[in-house]
C-alpha cells in the first residue's frame, strides 16, 4: 500500500517534469481561448458558429480547472498556494458554480444576473460576461510570462521598446479584423499598422476617418492601444502580476526602477501602484464629467454610446492621444461650441502633460498628509520645473494663438470664446484635440505651434517631445555660460555636468532627426507645402496629432516615416540610443584639455 511519504517522494521526483507540461499545457490552451475569442469578435459569424465557440471554451474552463487541480495536488503547502491563487481560485470557482447552476436551479448565475440587471439581451450579455471571465483568467494564467521575461539580460530599454513593438503589432492584427471596419472589406496593412502605431504611441494622426470608417469593436481596439501604450505595456503588465499577487524578482524591480527613473527598488513598485490607481481615478473622474458636460445639442443614440464617449475622450485626454470618435475632432459642429466641455478636457491633458511624478507629489494622499503636518515642506525640484514651465507655456501659447489668429481662425468667435479657444489650443501642444480649423492657421502660428510640440510635456508622462526639464535645463545652461557661471544652479541644486550632457544630447538627436525626416518627407511628397510637412512631422515626433489634414495623401513613404517619428517620439531618441549602445568598460583617464574656436 502507498503510504503518503511515499505518495509525496513520488511527487517530488516528477515535480519539475509535470510542472514543463503544465506551463506548455497552460500556453497552448490559453493560445486556444484567445484565438476562439479573436475569432468571435473579430468577424462576422452565425449563431450556430457562435455557440460551438462557447461549447470549446467551456472545454478551455475545464481544462484549467483540471491543470489547476494538478497544481495544486503538487503544492506542499496548500493552504498558501490557495491564498497565492486566490484570484485564479474565485474566478475558477465562479466558472464552475455557473456550469452547473442549471442541473439544480434551472438556469443559470448569468441568465439571473442578467435578469437583477435589466438586460433584456440575455446571449449578448452572457457572451460579454463569459469573455470577459475567460480574458481575466487566461491573464491570470500567462502573467508570470512578463516576470520570466524580465529576468533575461536584456536592457530595461530594451524590454522597453519590445513590449511597444508587441502592442503595435498586435493591434495592427486587430484592426485587420473584418468586424472592425463598416466597409466590406477589412482595413489595409499599412493603413491598420499606421493606426496602431499611431494609437499605442498615443499620437492621434489618423489616414482613415476613425469616427466613421472603424465600428465599435474597432473604437474599442483604439481605446485598449491608448491606454496601454499612455500607460506603458511594462509597467501595465507589472502592475497586473502584481495585483494577482504573484513575486516580482529583483532583476524585474530594477528593470521598473530604471523605467520609472525612481531612487529605489522599493519605491519603484510603490510608485508603480499609485501611478496605475491614479490613472484609473483621473480617467474615471473624467469620464463622469464629461457624461454631463456634452450638452443638449448633442445627440447619443443611447446611453451607453454616451458612457462609452465619455471613457473614450477621457482617457484620450489624459493619455495625451488626442483621438476622438469625431470626424472633424472637437471642431465638429454638435461640440464646437460646447465651451466647458473643452474646458474639462483641457485639464485632462494638462494633468496628463506634467508626468505621474510630478501627480503624486501634488496629489497623493501621502504627499498632502505630509504638507498638511509641515507646511514648509516644499514640492519636489522635479514637480517645480514641470509645473512652472507648463504654466509659462500655457500662457506664452494661449497669448500668441489668440493675438495672431483673432482675426483669422478666431475671428467668428466673441472675446470669451477666442480666449478659450486659444487656451484650448495652447494646451493641446502635448495632446492633438482642436477646437478650431488647423488648415486655416497663418503661417506664424503653426510655427509657434511646432516650437510648442518640440519642448512637449513633462518628463514621466505620456506626452512627447523634448520634454519641459529638457528645455528648462538648456535654458538655465544659457543663461549661466552668458553670465560667465561655471557652476549651474537652481533652486539652490547644482545641476551636474553629466545632466547637461543628456539634455544636450536629447535636444540634438530630436532636432536632427526632426531635420532628417522633414527632408525626406519633402522629397517623398513634392506636391504639398514645406511649412505643412514640417508640421506634420513635428506633430508626429511629439507625438502630439495636430494636423493640416495632409496625413490620408501621404505616399507609402510619407506613412513609414512619420510611423518611425511617432515610435521614436514615444519611447524617446535617448531610449533607442541607450538600447542600441554598448558600455563603455572603463573611461577613468582624462586627456589634456583642448582649445577649439566656437563661436
Amino acid at each position: 500500500m502507498l503510504t503518503v511519504e511515499q505518495l509525496n517522494r513520488s511527487l517530488y521526483n516528477s515535480r519539475n517534469k509535470v510542472e514543463y507540461l503544465l506551463n506548455l499545457l497552460t500556453y497552448l490552451n490559453s493560445l486556444f481561448a484567445i484565438s476562439l475569442l479573436i475569432y468571435q469578435y473579430g468577424f462576422h459569424l452565425t449563431l450556430e458558429a457562435i455557440s460551438r465557440i462557447y461549447t470549446l471554451l467551456n472545454g478551455v474552463v475545464i481544462l484549467f480547472i483540471i491543470i489547476y487541480l494538478i497544481r495544486l495536488l503538487y503544492a506542499f503547502q496548500r493552504k498558501a498556494f490557495l491564498l497565492y491563487t486566490l484570484p485564479k481560485t474565485v474566478l475558477l470557482l465562479l466558472l464552475l458554480i455557473n456550469g452547473f447552476a442549471p442541473f439544480f436551479f434551472n438556469e443559470s448565475i448569468l441568465f439571473s444576473l442578467a435578469q437583477v440587471f435589466g438586460f433584456n439581451n440575455y446571449l449578448a450579455f452572457y457572451q460579454l460576461t463569459s469573455s470577459l471571465c475567460i480574458v481575466l483568467l487566461v491573464g491570470i494564467e500567462i502573467s508570470a510570462v512578463n516576470i520570466r521575461i524580465s529576468t533575461t539580460r536584456l536592457k530595461p530599454t530594451v524590454t522597453f521598446i519590445s513590449s511597444f513593438l508587441l502592442v503595435i503589432s498586435l493591434g495592427t492584427g486587430f484592426l485587420m479584423l473584418p468586424a472592425m471596419t463598416n466597409t466590406a472589406q477589412s482595413m489595409p496593412f499599412l493603413e491598420a499598422l499606421f493606426t496602431a502605431t499611431s494609437a499605442t504611441c498615443v499620437t492621434g494622426l489618423m489616414v482613415v476617418d476613425q469616427a466613421t470608417y472603424l465600428t465599435f469593436k474597432g473604437h474599442l481596439v483604439i481605446l485598449c492601444l491608448i491606454q496601454i501604450g499612455g500607460i506603458g505595456m511594462v509597467t501595465f503588465a507589472t502592475f497586473v502580476t502584481i495585483f494577482l499577487r504573484q513575486t516580482v524578482g529583483i532583476k524585474h524591480q530594477s528593470n521598473m526602477q530604471d523605467l520609472l527613473s525612481t531612487e529605489s527598488l522599493l519605491s519603484a513598485q510603490g510608485l508603480l501602484r499609485q501611478i496605475i490607481f491614479l490613472t484609473l481615478l483621473i480617467e474615471t473622474v473624467g469620464s463622469i464629467v464629461l457624461f454631463f458636460c456634452w450638452g443638449d445639442s448633442v445627440h447619443f443614440d443611447s446611453l451607453t454610446q454616451k458612457v462609452f464617449f465619455s471613457i473614450f475622450h477621457s482617457v484620450s485626454a489624459f493619455c495625451s492621444a488626442g483621438f476622438s470618435l469625431y470626424t472633424n475632432g472637437l471642431y465638429e459642429l454638435p461640440v464646437q461650441k460646447a465651451y466647458i466641455l473643452h474646458l474639462v478636457i483641457a485639464l485632462l491633458m494638462i494633468l496628463g502633460s506634467l508626468g505621474f511624478s510630478s501627480l503624486m507629489d501634488l496629489f497623493s494622499i501621502t504627499s498632502l498628509r505630509e504638507r498638511l503636518e509641515k507646511p514648509w515642506k516644499d514640492w519636489k525640484l522635479n514637480t517645480k520645473i514641470a509645473v512652472y514651465t507648463t504654466i509659462v507655456f500655457i500662457i506664452f501659447g494661449t497669448a500668441g494663438f489668440y493675438f495672431l489668429e483673432r482675426n483669422n481662425a478666431l475671428a467668428p468667435l466673441n472675446g470669451v470664446e477666442a480666449i478659450i479657444a486659444s487656451f484650448f489650443q495652447s494646451a493641446t501642444r502635448t495632446t492633438g484635440f482642436n477646437t478650431v480649423d488647423i488648415t486655416r492657421l497663418s503661417d506664424p502660428t503653426l510655427i509657434m505651434l511646432m516650437f510648442l510640440m518640440f519642448v512637449g510635456a513633462s518628463p514621466g508622462s505620456t506626452g512627447g517631445g523634448i520634454k519641459t526639464t529638457t528645455f528648462f535645463v538648456i535654458a538655465v545652461s544659457v543663461i549661466s555660460s552668458i553670465r560667465g557661471k561655471r557652476v549651474i544652479t537652481f533652486g539652490k541644486r547644482t545641476i551636474p555636468t553629466p545632466l547637461l550632457f543628456r539634455a544636450y544630447t536629447v535636444i540634438t538627436f530630436a532636432a536632427a532627426y526632426n531635420l532628417i525626416a522633414t527632408f525626406v518627407l519633402s522629397v517623398s511628397e513634392p506636391d504639398l507645402a514645406i511649412l505643412n510637412v514640417f508640421f506634420e512631422q513635428v506633430s508626429a515626433f511629439a507625438t502630439v496629432g495636430l494636423t493640416t489634414g495632409i496625413t490620408p495623401q501621404l505616399s507609402t513613404v510619407g506613412k513609414v516615416v512619420l510611423m518611425i517619428s511617432m515610435f521614436l517620439g514615444r519611447i524617446g531618441t535617448l531610449t533607442l540610443a541607450l538600447a542600441i549602445s554598448r558600455q563603455v568598460i572603463s573611461n577613468a583617464y582624462r586627456y589634456p584639455n583642448a582649445h577649439v574656436m566656437v563661436g
